[in-house]
């Protein structure tokens, strides 16, 4: 990154809030005058960044890789140029044509001239001095610094919704209202009086002094006093809902036990509606809530136009009652409109409702690359357990008992995701035969003997395991036991062993250190991590485990020089009874074995044969070339100090321990800590 950043000194120059211009200049996000406004301003940031970039050339030199790439730098700022000037063809080079600028639909004539005679200048420029940057423009969301900048939208998105509450990291949420929305009423020519309306009908008074059915003099004859009123009164300034407000923490234990008369397990319930308790209808609280808190849209306000709606549409539907929102198409076609002018990619996402289906990501993809887009961000509403941005807190229903019965977006997506784990996981149980191989591996690790048998599946696979330590007390003896049970039901589940390999490697606790007896693994950080090294090496093929490699392992074929000639009445028994148990064969090794030979033909073989025809030992034996690469690798790794795992990154064999995970010391990625 350093060396291409050297050689091409790429910038990532962008803009934020330009959905709230156009809503403050009375424009909509979905129209061909907003599109064109987007475009004119990008064209007009990224050829007048270019030929800056020129200038600065003529005096610093251009960027060092310059040389080599000048024909086609040149070639991408002419396909920039004709683009600003609305050409539909003519493009050199490329297999689909971006989306022009169109003047026309520019309402500021100026822009639109300035927007296309800065990539003349751009042009002249390179040719002259060629440029200081390989690419200079780019559009990025500008996150929560958008905020600080006093901006109401983020780079190229239109607005969230009218009213946002944004989730803060230590917990809780503040409330967000779009600020263009008076300058937007008033670029429409509604009246001072029309705007004080219709802001209050979308964000509410902040008050129940004047508010239907639930105000300060019916609250009054439900046993309320000045006291109670003035603290509602300050709470309510930062509520979404009046309701927030109505419980035990605001109005404190005495005033809702000795006057309100409820009692501590109804208080302490969060599903507990006090309006509802104390003898106000749904329909009253509704009204008190939109004239206390606001609807958070503009649908339906007093005195809006049918026609002037689309300017403050957003990308999700708006509060309790709104319906209207941006579509998945109009978010492609403005970063379409603004693609020809940037040098790099857009990151914008494109908002799709809840109900969106796997057609409709399918068709906003197939919409992007024919309208030449570089990038595409889907997010279905809804669709993970938590959002930094949420357009309303209480769906839009009758009732309290509809509130519990309707599950919301979360709570299905939850839902869905337990119904798919359980039929990925919580399939049959497959156990493993009542009689099955395996083998038992005895090994001493810090001083304790610890003994791990394994049980496998007729093809080979491990099913279930069993650990037990020698001479240790009860209490971890039975906990070892009961622990090799679990891992033995997860695996006859179908719980992968890699996942359990990689949930106990590395775990560090007492009893570790150096392992005798085992000729793969000679230390180890706890047992845990001794019997999941074991079974990731033996079953797995994780050499990157071991500490040492499978040359000195005592049943390996081939490393003598005679045995690659053995005679038939020379078959190496030894290694046979070695490799299987009699006990499980029941004394039938003669009958039920055969070597094969490397010419694919297969013979059976008794310990008594005279023949004398020769056979070849199976290539199968032999050690995979990669695997003994790797463990070279990783076993110098381990000399010099590291930890003989291969960055994730880079790949580089220079990882080292960094607290509870590992950091590169080549390119300084780490494996999930900061």
């Amino acid at each position: 990154i350093a060396k291409l950043s050297y050689e091409y000194r790429t910038l990532g120059l962008g803009y934020a809030n330009l959905g709230g211009f156009l809503m403050s200049k009375g424009i909509s996000y979905d129209s061909d005058e907003g599109r064109s406004i987007c475009a004119a301003i990008t064209s007009l940031m990224t050829g007048t960044s270019y030929a800056t970039s020129a200038e600065i050339a003529g005096e610093l030199g251009p960027f060092p890789g310059y040389a080599q790439n000048s024909k086609h730098m040149l070639r991408v700022i002419r396909n920039h140029r004709r683009a600003a000037y609305g050409h539909n063809d003519g493009y050199e080079e490329l297999n689909t044509n971006p989306v022009p600028l169109v003047i026309e639909n520019v309402r500021d004539t100026k822009l639109g001239i300035e927007a296309q005679k800065c990539w003349d200048n751009a042009y002249e420029l390179g040719q002259k001095y060629g440029y200081r940057n390989a690419q200079t423009s780019v559009i990025a969301p500008t996150g929560t610094i958008g905020l600080v900048m006093d901006c109401d939208t983020t780079g190229i998105e239109p607005d969230f919704a009218m009213v946002k509450f944004k989730k803060l990291a230590g917990g809780g949420y503040f409330k967000i209202i779009n600020r263009t929305v008076p300058d937007a009423l008033n670029q429409l020519q509604y009246t001072q009086n029309e705007i004080t309306e219709i802001i209050n009908y979308a964000v509410g008074h902040g008050t129940l002094e004047t508010a239907p059915h639930i105000n300060h003099e019916t609250l009054k004859e439900k046993g309320f006093t000045d006291k109670e009123l003035d603290i509602l009164e300050n709470n309510l300034k930062n509520v979404f809902d009046i309701r927030f407000s109505f419980n035990i923490f605001t109005l404190g234990k005495e005033f809702c036990i000795d006057v309100l008369n409820f009692s501590e397990e109804q208080l302490n319930d969060f599903n507990f509606n006090m309006l509802s308790e104390i003898g106000f209808s749904s329909k009253e609280i509704d009204e008190a809530n939109t004239h206390c808190c606001g609807t958070m849209t503009l649908e339906e306000a007093p005195h809006i136009k049918e026609e002037h709606l689309s300017v403050f549409d957003c990308a999700n539907p708006c509060g309790k009652i709104g319906k209207r929102f941006l579509s998945t198409e109009s978010h492609i076609k403005m970063m379409a409109a603004a693609q020809p002018f940037i040098s790099g990619a857009i990151s914008k996402t494109i908002n799709m409702p809840n109900d969106a289906s796997v057609e409709d990501c399918m068709e906003a993809y197939l919409m992007s690359w024919k309208l030449g887009t570089k990038a595409n961000a889907l997010y279905r509403d809804g669709s993970k357990l938590s959002q930094p941005l949420a357009s309303k807190l209480i769906e839009d229903v009758e009732d309290e008992e509809e509130v519990m019965s309707q599950p919301t977006p979360i709570e299905q997506t939850m839902a869905l995701a337990q119904e798919a784990a359980q039929q990925a996981v919580y399939g049959a149980r497959n156990k493993v035969p009542d009689r099955r191989k395996g083998y038992i591996q005895k090994a001493i690790v810090g001083g304790h003997k610890v003994y791990l048998h394994t049980g496998e599946y007729e093809d080979g696979k491990l099913g279930e395991i069993f650990i037990d330590m020698h001479k240790e007390g009860a209490f971890l003896r039975s906990l070892m036991n009961n622990f090799a049970i679990a891992i033995s039901i997860g695996l006859q589940y179908g719980v992968p062993l890699e996942e359990y390999v990689e949930a106990f490697t590395f775990t560090r606790f007492d009893p570790s250190g150096v392992v005798q007896g085992n000729n793969r693994i000679k230390n180890s950080t706890s047992i845990l991590d001794y019997v999941f090294r074991e079974l990731a090496v033996s079953y797995l093929g994780r050499n990157d485990l071991a500490h040492t490699d499978n040359s000195d392992v005592d049943f390996s074929l081939g490393a003598g020089a005679e045995e690659g000639t053995l005679k038939k009445n020379q078959i190496p028994w030894k290694i046979v009874k070695k490799m299987s148990s009699q006990g499980f064969l029941r004394g039938q090794a003669s009958e039920n074995l055969m070597v094969v030979n490397s010419s694919s033909d297969a013979s059976s073989y008794s310990g008594q044969s005279n023949l004398e025809q020769e056979i070849q030992t199976p290539d199968a034996i032999k050690s995979n070339a990669s695997s003994d690469a790797m463990a070279s690798k990783v076993q110098v790794a381990r000399m010099m100090g590291y930890e003989g795992d291969a960055c994730p990154e880079c790949s580089a064999f220079t990882l080292v321990r960094n607290g509870t995970c590992l950091k590169c010391d080549s390119c300084g990625a780490t494996t999930g800590c900061s």
